[in-house]
């Protein structure tokens, strides 16, 4: 049986009464540590758990997803950094979804954790008007800083939903 994997699962609270920027990163680190929240206590065998046929997503593998979203909105897009993927590849686009029995949770959490601290630094020295230097698939114009928070809050928003129901489904708790 694997290990249970230290993650910690205490989650700001955003305030209310905050300018702009600060609430925006409030909201992000919340939705960052409700997804943390939702893993953490859990075994390997339990992230890797996949919701329902023919879905693969798991614990795990939103952990993993996360980390190549941080990693592509903040550095790709933002910082027009050639990083590579950390999961997936052009032959399998689903990687990060796709865990195996080699996966850890121990791995996920701090490759998502790394994405995360990276990602805090590459905001950190950008006013929330500055434009990307990189672009995404789908938009031609640059995107600003408070365009790709407020769409990274959107992110972690819906995964955090998808969350909820694995977490319920393997062990029966809910709430937030």
């Amino acid at each position: 049986m694997d290990g249970m994997i230290t993650i910690t699962s205490e989650r700001p609270k955003p305030s209310t009464h905050a300018g702009e920027r600060d609430m925006l990163e409030g909201w992000l680190d919340h939705h960052r540590a409700t997804l943390a929240h939702k893993c953490a206590g859990l075994t390997d065998e339990q992230l890797r758990e996949a919701s329902v046929p023919p879905s693969v997503m798991s614990l795990m593998g939103l952990m993993r997803h996360m980390a190549e979203v941080e990693r592509h909105w903040f550095r790709r897009v933002l910082d027009d950094e050639d990083a590579p993927p950390i999961y997936y590849t052009d032959a399998e686009p689903d990687r990060d979804f796709l865990v195996t029995a080699e996966d850890s949770g121990d791995e996920a959490y701090a490759t998502w954790q790394q994405e995360i601290s990276v990602a805090r630094e590459r905001a950190a020295t950008r006013s929330l008007d500055d434009a990307s230097l990189g672009r995404h698939r789908s938009h031609t114009d640059p995107l600003t800083l408070r365009w790709i928070l407020t769409h990274m809050i959107e992110e972690y928003a819906r995964h955090n939903g998808h969350a909820d129901l694995l977490r319920e489904r393997i062990d029966g708790a809910t709430g937030h």
